[in-house]
């Protein structure tokens, strides 16, 4: 890692005077990919730890990003060893800026994860295990899934929920491919279009008629879309269950 143009500032919690010195939180580091999910990431982890009563109990955040582009170029052509080498370096970015643990907030870069964790200087937040235990813990047998084709199609969630016998289903061909073009022009960038919405509730609209108990919305940005209206079923957000732990991780007993 080459030497801040800025020259040398350590930060420590000391260094916020009063206000940080008895600071006993759990440093957050945030693994960002896409722009729009991970900056969702973010100002809920940052809104959550404002509401915090104990300054002590507020944990620090740092987000570390690789252009998305190079993310996309690399899961399009499945080369998950380089996906993986460049969440292993947001990793060591993170753990030398005093992170004690980092969260992905982006569902297919889970496909890559195993390759960051191996070579990872500080633990991670698995998402997908998250998602998982709180599936199982209220006892649904089998759910929807909503994300882009690779997440649709794939077995990030299908596999570990598989583990524990819940049946994963996808939408069918047309709305897999609606949806994913929906995610990758539209909510990537952060826009939110009527059309798109009505779209993502027939889909579960249909998952519910094939004996779905909950959907999981499996892209980050994924919840954008429902700000104003809720689906017919249960929904897990991901992103909004990985924040929920990293605040419980950050301030517990160390």
């Amino acid at each position: 890692m080459g030497a801040s143009p800025w020259g040398a500032c350590v930060v420590t919690p000391a260094r916020f005077g009063n206000h940080g010195a008895r600071l006993l939180a759990k440093h957050i580091g945030i693994v960002a990919v896409s722009p729009e999910g991970s900056a969702l990431c973010y100002r809920e982890i940052a809104q959550r730890a404002s509401h915090i009563k104990a300054r002590a109990d507020r944990p620090l955040i740092t987000l570390h990003n690789i252009p998305f582009a190079n993310y996309l170029e690399a899961i399009q052509a499945g080369d998950w060893e380089s996906v993986g080498q460049m969440l292993c370096w947001s990793a060591d970015t993170l753990a030398a800026a005093g992170a004690d643990f980092c969260i992905l907030p982006d569902n297919a870069a889970h496909h890559a994860i195993q390759f960051a964790e191996a070579g990872s200087p500080i633990p991670w937040i698995n998402m997908i295990d998250v998602v998982a235990k709180v599936v199982c813990d209220e006892h649904r047998r089998t759910v929807g899934i909503l994300g882009t084709k690779l997440v649709m199609r794939g077995s990030i969630y299908q596999t570990v929920l598989g583990m524990h016998g819940v049946i994963v289903h996808a939408p069918d061909e047309d709305d897999s491919e609606a949806i994913d073009h929906i995610i990758f022009s539209e909510l990537v960038e952060g826009d939110v279009l009527q059309e798109s919405r009505l779209l993502m509730l027939s889909a579960i609209d249909k998952l519910a008629s094939q004996g779905c108990e909950g959907v999981i919305l499996g892209s980050t940005e994924t919840p954008l879309l429902f700000a104003s209206e809720r689906p017919s079923l249960p929904t897990y957000d991901p992103v909004g269950l990985l924040v929920d732990e990293a605040i419980r991780q950050s301030i517990q007993s160390a």
